[in-house]
């Protein structure tokens, strides 16, 4: 790289410029082969009538927005993008209150808190079938261990078919996924909290400041970039779902765990109407888009 920045008559600045732009050019040659290339494909069969029936002759006719027509006058495609919400949010709600209580509890200096806070993570490192395997036989009616505990302390009377039923099934995958989120959660706002100066907390104590004033005048603003950080990773991971509600359930029972994600795939690989299933996959992938705008603009707001 030397003896090209020899060859141009260019000050140290533009030379380091140029530096970092070789440099960033392989990954971004990746990016573009292996993630603009699929998004770009897809956005592109969206716009045609591509099915089982001409994929192999390679006529496509180009049908406009007649894929999105289609897959929004739908109703199971409703119905996916209500779950999808619900999942999400509700998924969020466990998954950041529980992670930000740990994480307070954690803060505090104790002989056991980094052990234990490491044991939780295998949660989050454990791979996502095998925890849908996992809360699928442990959401058994006949011999699951969450009915056992829940009817052996009172709550329930009789066992719950959670993942058979249509009231209940969204609620069991909403329960598996906080489990796997919650460590996520803890540890990235453990560390938003040990960045906040101890002489913070000090000079509000000798002012007079209780717990609680602590917390929301000092912790929550000084943490607000990390939460902000937790709840945009946890909502992209989370609306873009698929493994987990696959395996668990495949959108069953009667559509009621039909996500987004599980919807485009069974346009695509069930129905062989790949068109459909692209429209809904960019359907998707707008919304995160919008998402990350948003992230953007708060992110600048708090940089001004």
């Amino acid at each position: 790289m030397e003896v090209i920045m020899k060859n141009f008559k260019l000050t140290e600045g533009k030379k380091d410029i140029i530096a970092g732009y070789i440099y960033i050019l392989p990954a971004l040659i990746f990016m573009l082969v292996l993630i603009g290339y699929p998004i770009i494909y897809n956005f592109i069969i969206s716009f045609q009538d591509l099915n089982a029936m001409n994929i192999s002759n390679g006529i496509r006719k180009f049908i406009g927005f007649g894929n999105y027509k289609k897959v929004l006058s739908d109703e199971v495609m409703t119905i996916a993008f209500k779950n999808t919400l619900i999942y999400t949010f509700a998924s969020l709600a466990f998954q950041f209150t529980i992670g930000f209580a740990l994480a307070i509890f954690f803060s505090n200096k104790f002989r056991l808190a980094k052990p234990i806070r490491g044991f939780m993570v295998i949660s989050y490192m454990m791979p996502i079938t095998v925890t849908a395997l996992m809360f699928k036989f442990m959401l058994s009616p006949s011999n699951g261990i969450i009915n056992d505990i829940m009817m052996g302390i009172g709550i329930i009377n009789k066992p719950i078919p959670w993942l058979l039923q249509e009231s209940t099934a969204l609620w069991g995958v909403i329960m598996a996924n906080s489990w796997i989120g919650i460590p996520f959660n803890m540890l990235l706002l453990t560390t938003g909290l040990s960045n906040i100066p101890e002489e913070i907390y000090e000079s509000a104590a000798v002012d007079g400041a209780n717990g609680f004033r602590k917390f929301i005048n000092i912790t929550l603003p000084l943490l607000k970039p990390a939460i902000l950080s937790v709840l945009m990773l946890g909502f992209v991971y989370t609306f873009k779902v698929f493994d987990l509600v696959f395996v668990m359930t495949s959108g069953g029972p009667v559509n009621s765990t039909e996500v987004l994600s599980t919807f485009s795939y069974r346009l695509s690989f069930k129905y062989y109407y790949f068109g459909q299933g692209a429209a809904v996959a960019n359907i998707l992938f707008l919304c995160l888009f919008a998402v990350a705008l948003v992230y953007l603009k708060l992110i600048g707001k708090e940089d001004v």
